[in-house]
């Protein structure tokens, strides 16, 4: 059975490159627009890794990152940070927040899938 990758981001056309370069490589993604959208697809159903953007109306994604934590099912869900970002202050903060890890924008395709491998849960 494929893997499930949520991919948040308030950039649609964004979501769809990110959405087809894990689709191509064989896992099944979830989008969501902002950090409240997140929140609501995370149901109970098993998500094996989430990607967010840090800066998003609602809800940005380092208070995403707290609140999945606070979430019993994806309290160990693995969460990356795809972000145009990179202050060490915000990545620092991620971090504290429960991130695993941060990629800048623009990214190659190769090192999306490089680190969501080795990210992403067995």
């Amino acid at each position: 059975m494929a893997k499930t990758i949520l991919v948040v981001d308030d950039s649609a056309s964004f979501r769809s490159v990110v959405g087809l370069a894990l689709k191509g490589a064989g896992y099944e993604v979830i989008e969501a627009c902002d950090g409240q959208d997140a929140l609501t697809k995370l149901d109970g159903r098993k998500i094996h890794l989430i990607i967010s953007d840090v800066n998003m109306p609602n809800m940005d994604g380092i208070t995403l990152v707290g609140e999945i934590r606070k979430l019993p099912n994806y309290k160990y869900t693995p969460i990356m940070m795809l972000t145009t970002e990179s202050q060490p202050e915000k990545k620092e903060a991620a971090r504290a927040a429960g991130a695993k890890a941060w990629l800048v924008k623009p990214f190659q395709p190769p090192a999306l899938l490089d680190a969501v491998a080795k990210l992403i849960l067995p």
